[in-house]
């Protein structure tokens, strides 16, 4: 095996992982934002909300909690525990 061959696939495996690592943040941020009742007004809010929304797309609504913040943050944080278990886990399957 050629050095070059371990260390592709080592920056390969750091890539994916950086990205899962992204993804779940903003699905993080948006629970937070949603939690504190950030101002929907703010563009920043907005983009987080919207692109929390787009990655979160097959899990929001999945649960029919009563309360609102219950669905956002079981939908909303399954996702984030699925792309961070899903990439680091495809992360370390090309790491090895």
């Amino acid at each position: 095996m050629s050095p070059r061959t371990g260390n592709g696939s080592n920056t390969a495996a750091r890539v994916i992982a950086v990205v899962a690592d992204i993804m779940a943040f903003i699905i993080g941020l948006w629970i937070l934002m949603y939690l504190l009742d950030a101002n929907r007004g703010n563009d920043l809010v907005e983009f987080v909300r919207h692109t929390a929304r787009w990655l979160a797309g097959w899990s929001y609504d999945l649960f029919t909690f009563d309360e609102a913040w219950a669905r956002v943050v079981a939908g909303y944080g399954l996702a984030a525990v699925v792309y961070l278990f899903i990439g680091h886990a495809v992360a370390g399957r090309i790491r090895h």
